[in-house]
């Protein structure tokens, strides 16, 4: 097919009709046909191309009418290959915006007579793209006997495995039915490894044969990416995570045999690959950790073995001793790796050792002090790092920063390493209190050094006392240097005007001031009028900081004044503000769970909060809400059980959901809901599957404590 023919009617499509990913499709044209014409901007093109009509895997209206273009430009001859995977992309998308359901796919399949032919080019890179496009229509009527057809014929093997892939897409009984002649070592690895998933897909019985299929074909990575299928290109990972999604005694036993075999296989390449997959499986399975520990111990040299042991937690504790010996070896880069894992291991081991490294030990640091750091467990005393500590901090309050001639600010490389010096003497409140001297004399340039003060000064004498408040008043015209003298001393003028200034100074301010504020209650009557200043302010647009603004106001005044009608009607309008707008889900949460604070004068309140019950992720907070407000006697409590529950088993707010749980207590359960918390707390399979990578795992077990005490509340 010649490229006229190819792009009939291309310019006179009503393109401006539909919409893709940026608006009307008018550009569709140009693209279209810069891309088939295939020149130096071609690629540009496809890239354009990918971007508009299938967007992040999300297709709309202009996919639909561009699908018969690409398909006559694959026809063509003419950048066949690209044509067929986007076109695959748009067939494969179950993500759509705007349009009929299915329509997409629908339009891809009735392309079908102009793809199927390319199932038997001469190119084996256009029937490879053609057999994974076909596969992605799930036509059985058209597509699946010419798939099953050729596959018959085929004899390329990375081919042979994108057919049978696409045969499990639109037939797996029949695929799985192909696929068990070919699990042996005589069959080319690309076709062995989509056998294997064939038969996963199908949700066959996981036997030995597929178990030595894969360790067969180890290291995989390299095989997977001769083929399409993105969610095949780490298949060790893969297949571990299907196997411990099924949840069964079993198939977990032989995720895990698995790659217990393949953490001890003799090749590195296989260990990285299994080290990549056991991480995978720590993050979704409760046993995975203790049945894969000894394997993964050995390989602590690594640092994919050592971020592990580190993620793990204290359950690694085995791995302590060659983690330390690690941890002193001159190298500061291993050295840092290893030390960084032990500190969140065996933290009162690795406190020495920090100690000893302090400055050259960034990763530990940001282990022991930054946001790998567990929040519930602070890094531990120890009088030998307390000293380093001392001694930097010392230093850095007299030197001068890098690349701050003028201004004197610090690096975000200082900054950081400072904030790190500052959290530990924090956490050590007053055992770190002859700190107090270095912490006032690095104040000024690090003013959130004010918390850390406050923290050490606790139990201190007058002439300290006084040492201490001197240094926080000359910066107190910031607002947490504010707060921090005024816990130290009682002092108010200060947080007065400091509180007044934040409140004039936008929406993030007057959060921040209206919670200072709230937090010292009556004795801030005098800033009542500016607080309602602020909640009169001209909005131009109503968005999330801006509720965010009048919920933190109201609360303010509601805590300051006590007087209800005059909070009330601002609090209901954020609920009203929030209904039915995605992004401001976190906010009409946050307002059902602080205004708790109302108590029985918050019942107006009540269907508000009512309303919230369906959402998973507000729910918690709603049960929260209205244990607070509403009228004991008109509450429905298995309901609000249920409302909670809810929200843990779909992972919507899994922490809410604990605390709304706990508030609830044993009455609100039914022996149905009781069952299924206890699935929760004593599953095998993990709560928290999202989030910061090292503290998943952490934060699970947590959970799993929480959920854990709840059941022996109601049990």
């Amino acid at each position: 097919m010649e490229l006229p023919t190819a792009l009939p009617g291309l310019d006179a499509h009503p393109w401006s009709t539909v919409n893709h990913a940026y608006g009307p499709a008018e550009d569709l044209p140009g693209l279209l046909r810069t891309f088939a014409e295939g020149g130096e901007d071609a690629e540009e093109a496809l890239d354009e191309l990918y971007g508009s009509i299938v967007h992040q895997g999300t297709v709309y209206a202009a996919s639909v009418d561009a699908a018969p273009y690409l398909a006559r430009i694959a026809a063509s001859g003419r950048q066949t290959v690209d044509a067929l995977r986007l076109l695959g992309c748009l067939a494969e998308s179950e993500d759509e915006y705007d349009v009929e359901p299915g329509a997409v796919r629908a339009a891809v399949t009735a392309q079908l007579p102009l793809l199927i032919p390319l199932l038997a080019d001469e190119d084996a890179a256009v029937r490879q793209a053609a057999g994974w496009t076909v596969g992605h229509t799930r036509d059985t009527g058209t597509a699946l006997p010419a798939v099953r057809a050729r596959l018959a014929a085929e004899t390329e093997p990375a081919v042979r495995a994108e057919l049978l892939t696409a045969y499990g897409r639109l037939d797996r009984a029949g695929a799985v039915a192909e696929a068990r002649a070919l699990l042996g070592p005589d069959t080319p690895a690309p076709l062995r490894l989509a056998a294997v998933f064939a038969a996963l897909d199908a949700e066959e019985p996981w036997l030995a044969g597929h178990r030595d299929a894969v360790l067969g074909l180890l290291p995989a990575r390299e095989t997977a990416r001769s083929g399409y299928a993105n969610e095949h290109r780490e298949p060790l990972r893969t297949i571990v995570g299907i196997l411990l999604g099924r949840d069964t005694d079993a198939d977990r036993e032989s995720a895990l045999a698995l790659l217990d075999a393949a953490l001890r296989d003799e090749r590195s390449e296989v260990r990285a690959e299994a080290l990549w997959a056991a991480d995978r499986a720590c993050t979704l399975s409760r046993s995975a950790p203790q049945r894969l520990i000894p394997a993964i111990v050995p390989l602590a040299a690594d640092w994919a073995a050592a971020q592990l042991l580190g993620k793990i937690g204290p359950a690694a504790a085995e791995a302590a001793h060659l983690l330390a010996e690690l941890a002193a070896q001159p190298d500061d880069e291993a050295a840092d790796q290893a030390l960084a894992a032990l500190v969140l291991v065996a933290p009162k081991a690795a406190a020495p050792l920090l100690a000893r490294a302090l400055g050259r030990r960034p990763r530990a640091m940001q282990c022991a002090t930054g946001s790998h750091a567990p929040a519930d467990a602070p890094f531990p005393f120890d009088p030998e790092l307390f000293a380093a500590v001392r001694a930097r901090l010392a230093a850095k309050a007299l030197e001068r920063p890098e690349g701050c001639k003028d201004c004197g600010c610090s690096t975000t490389e200082d900054h950081n390493d400072t904030a790190g010096l500052v959290h530990l003497l924090r956490q050590w409140g007053p055992q770190a209190v002859e700190a107090l001297p270095e912490l006032c004399a690095v104040l000024p340039r690090f003013q959130y050094a004010a918390t850390a003060i406050t923290a050490v000064a606790a139990d201190i004498g007058p002439e300290q006392r006084e040492q201490a408040a001197t240094a926080l008043r000359a910066g107190a015209r910031k607002l947490f240097v504010a707060q921090a003298l005024h816990e130290l001393t009682g002092e108010t003028g200060p947080l007065f005007a400091a509180a007044e200034a934040a409140l004039a100074t936008g929406v993030r301010g007057a959060v921040k001031g209206a919670r200072a504020l709230a937090a010292l209650g009556p004795t801030a009557a005098r800033l009542t009028p500016a607080l309602r200043t602020a909640l009169g302010r001209t909005i131009d647009r109503d968005t999330t900081p801006e509720v965010d603004t009048d919920l933190a106001l109201a609360l303010a005044l509601w805590r300051i004044t006590g007087e209800a009608a005059e909070v009330l009607p601002v609090l209901a309008s954020v609920f009203d503000r929030s209904e039915g707008r995605q992004w401001f889900h976190c906010t009409a949460a946050r307002a059902a769970r602080e205004i708790a604070v109302l108590g029985k004068a918050g019942r107006p309140l009540t269907a508000r909060l009512q309303a919230l019950l369906d959402d998973p992720a507000q729910a918690p907070s709603a049960v929260l809400g209205l244990l607070a407000v509403a009228d004991p006697a008109g509450l429905d409590r298995t309901r609000l059980a249920e409302a909670a529950l809810h929200s843990a088993e779909t992972r919507a707010n899994l922490k809410g959901a604990c605390d709304a749980l706990r508030a609830l207590g044993a009455a609100a359960l039914t022996p149905e809901q009781h069952d299924r918390l206890a699935a929760l707390a004593t599953g095998d399979r993990r709560l928290v599957v999202s989030g910061s990578n090292y503290a998943m795992i952490r934060e699970d077990e947590q959970l799993r404590a929480a959920l854990a005490s709840v059941l022996n509340r109601v049990g």
